[in-house]
């Protein structure tokens, strides 16, 4: 939005106030403007073209700890480097002058993974910002925070990489939720250029033989009655159906539909969803005894929340059949490897376990074509059996006429 009749001042910015964030141009200095946010927050900005190209917008300074004067004069400087082809460099804004990681991961918290986020996911950030983030860079103010220090909270979390990726992106969040609510200029984010640890990439599949061994430890579970008979249930509809372990342990009674021969989830991780069930999954759950009050298939101790954990019991179980390096959603991959296996396509693989994306069924792709190799072989070995066997020729063709006579 340009300004008109006058240019940009203290007192003609200080009177600004948006309903959402906007940028008020400069109506005497073409590309000097400034952003100005709901809360009230306002910063000084520059975009130019150079080459004919629009350049990439420039936070010059926060109005208060500059004048407008003199966030003119900077951005007259940052407008000549543009025009002259050189690299575009911002004064630095005082960090002194803005609040703490702290305070930053705290409102992102209460403003945004309180509202927006599911239940599991909300108490995985509190874990990254209270045990990781708070105690190693709390009382610091974000904007003395570069990427040699984002670099070196990153290396202090080796030991356990897949967290130290999480806890980078995290503050990556917190600090892009700071920048739209006019908390922090923009194009400061100390996490952009952070190089992320390789994960690694781990497919473990129950073979035939592993489904047997873990079947018969479940059953002997049962008759030695050392493992939950809730725990042997909740494993027992991982594995007929394929179910995330949060969908199963958080599933309540009144979205099982024993009739209809469905699990009609009201919330999962991509959102509600209808899961068939097999006669031998329903059987399962009809033989659960529902505990009066709890609402919950899966209940803990109390009934009043759902199980929290079947690890435990899940280690017991893998221990007793042999089966080593198991993690429990392995049961998942699993099921879509059987799935496979019997010839069901990935668009409806996808559908049987949740996926809203084509590109996550897709990581099974290398597997289908396992399935296609077999297959091949199967019929290349049916043919050959009947088309390249041994046979003895009733008589031999007469070499001069072609007759057999």
């Amino acid at each position: 939005m340009k300004l008109k009749k006058t240019k940009i001042s203290m007192r003609t910015v200080a009177a600004l106030e948006v309903e959402k964030d906007t940028v008020f141009w400069d109506s005497e200095l073409s590309g000097f403007g400034v952003r100005v946010y709901p809360t009230g927050s306002k910063f000084y900005v520059v975009q130019t073209r150079a080459n004919g190209k629009a350049g990439k917008r420039i936070t010059v300074g926060r109005h208060g700890v500059l004048t407008a004067d003199e966030a003119r004069r900077r951005a007259a400087l940052i407008i000549s480097r543009i025009k002259a082809g050189e690299k575009p460099v911002a004064e630095p804004v005082e960090a002194g002058d803005c609040p703490t990681i702290g305070e930053l991961a705290r409102e992102w918290l209460e403003k945004h993974v309180d509202s927006r986020c599911k239940p599991h996911t909300k108490v995985m950030y509190r874990v990254m910002v209270e045990r990781h983030l708070v105690p190693a860079m709390g009382t610091e103010r974000a904007l003395s925070i570069d990427r040699a220090r984002v670099v070196e909270l990153h290396h202090s979390m080796s030991t356990t990489p897949a967290m130290a990726n999480q806890v980078i992106g995290a503050l990556s969040r917190i600090w892009k939720l700071a920048e739209d609510n006019g908390r922090l200029p923009e194009g400061r984010n100390p996490c952009r250029t952070v190089v992320k640890y390789r994960k690694r990439k781990r497919e473990r599949f129950l073979s035939e033989e592993e489904f047997r061994r873990l079947g018969g430890a479940l059953v002997d579970a049962e008759n030695r009655k050392d493992i939950s008979p809730k725990a042997i249930a909740a494993i027992r509809l991982l594995l007929l159906t394929g179910c995330r372990k949060n969908e199963i342990l958080t599933l309540k009674w009144k979205e099982v539909d024993l009739d209809g021969g469905a699990l009609n989830l009201s919330d999962s991780k991509t959102g509600s969803r209808s899961i068939p069930l097999s006669p031998e999954a329903t059987e399962v759950l009809a033989g659960i005894p529902r505990i009066n009050g709890s609402r919950y298939v899966i209940p803990g101790i109390s009934g009043e929340k759902p199980m929290s954990d079947l690890s435990v019991s899940w280690k017991k179980i893998c221990k007793r059949a042999g089966i080593q390096d198991m993690r429990i959603h392995d049961c998942r991959h699993s099921f879509a490897s059987r799935a496979l296996a019997l010839g069901e396509s990935l668009p409806a693989i996808g559908k049987l376990l949740g996926h809203s994306h084509v590109e996550t069924t897709a990581r099974y792709a290398h597997l289908a074509q396992d399935s296609v190799r077999e297959a091949a072989a199967r019929v290349s070995d049916s043919i050959a059996a009947d088309a390249f066997r041994r046979y003895r020729p009733a008589a031999m063709p007469d070499s001069a006429t072609g007759s057999p006579y």
